[in-house]
C-alpha cells in the first residue's frame, strides 16, 4: 500500500495491535527510532485496530500488564514505561481505538501520530486513555473531527474482521510489502506454568525492518 504525501510516495506498513498491549508500545517505538535513524520518514504506519478484549473474549487486566511491564522493563526496554500506573489502567480500549481510526481518516501520518500520542499517554504519562476529557484534547491537538461513535465503533470491528480474514495472530502483527511479522522486536513466549519470557530480538527486527525500508 502506498499514499501520495506532497511530492513523495509514501510506504505504509499495516499493523494490527492494542492499545493496551505493551508488547505494541515496545514494538512501534523501536520503529520509530530506527525510521528517524535511518532518515527514512516516506515509511509510515498504519495502526489498525485488533481489541484483544473483544478476540480475547475478556479485558486485559491492569495487573496482567503490569507484570508484562515489569519484565519488558528488565530485559528489553528499560528506557519505556517509566510513567505507566496500573491505577489508570483503562477498562476498555475501544475508545481510543476509535479516536485512532478517526484520526486515519484525516490522513496516515495524522493517525499514526495520534496512535503514537495516545499509547504514549497510557505508557509513559500514566494517564486514562478510557477518559472521553483526555481523548478530546487528543482530537482537538491533532484537527481529528469529532466523530459518530457509532460509526467509529464500526470502523475498528471492519479492521478486527479484516485481521481474523488475513490470520493476524496477535497483537502486534505488522504487514510489510514483503511478508508479515508477529511481534518482531521481542521474542515472547511463557513456560508451562504461564510465567513470562521477554527477550529482544534484534535479528528478527532487523529482518522486519529491511523489509519495511527496501526499495526497488
Amino acid at each position: 500500500m502506498a499514499e501520495r504525501r506532497s511530492d513523495i510516495e509514501t510506504t505504509v506498513i499495516e499493523v494490527f495491535a492494542d492499545i493496551v498491549c505493551p508488547f505494541t508500545h515496545v514494538g512501534l517505538r523501536r520503529f520509530v527510532e530506527r525510521r528517524r535513524r535511518d532518515g527514512r520518514d516516506d515509511v509510515v504506519l498504519w495502526v489498525r485496530s485488533w481489541p484483544l478484549e473483544l478476540v480475547n473474549g475478556v479485558a486485559l487486566a491492569a495487573d496482567f500488564v503490569a507484570d508484562e511491564i515489569v519484565e519488558l522493563r528488565a530485559v528489553a526496554a528499560p528506557d519505556l514505561f517509566r510513567g505507566f500506573s496500573a491505577d489508570t489502567f483503562p477498562a476498555t480500549s475501544m475508545p481510543a481505538l476509535s479516536l485512532v481510526a478517526s484520526a486515519y481518516e484525516v490522513s496516515v501520518t495524522v493517525g499514526e501520530s495520534v496512535s503514537l500520542a495516545v499509547r504514549d499517554r497510557l505508557f509513559e504519562d500514566g494517564l486514562d486513555v478510557e477518559d472521553p476529557a483526555s481523548l478530546r484534547e487528543l482530537a482537538d491537538r491533532f484537527g481529528v473531527p469529532h466523530s459518530d461513535p457509532d460509526a467509529t465503533r464500526a470502523r475498528v470491528i471492519a479492521d478486527l474482521d479484516e485481521g481474523r480474514a488475513r490470520g493476524v495472530i496477535g497483537s502486534p502483527h505488522f504487514f510489510t510489502p514483503r511478508g508479515d511479522f508477529f511481534c518482531p522486536a521481542l521474542d515472547v513466549s511463557r513456560d508451562a506454568e504461564g510465567h513470562l519470557h521477554v527477550a529482544a530480538d534484534p535479528a528478527a527486527f532487523d529482518a522486519f525492518v529491511d523489509t519495511c525500508f527496501e526499495t526497488d
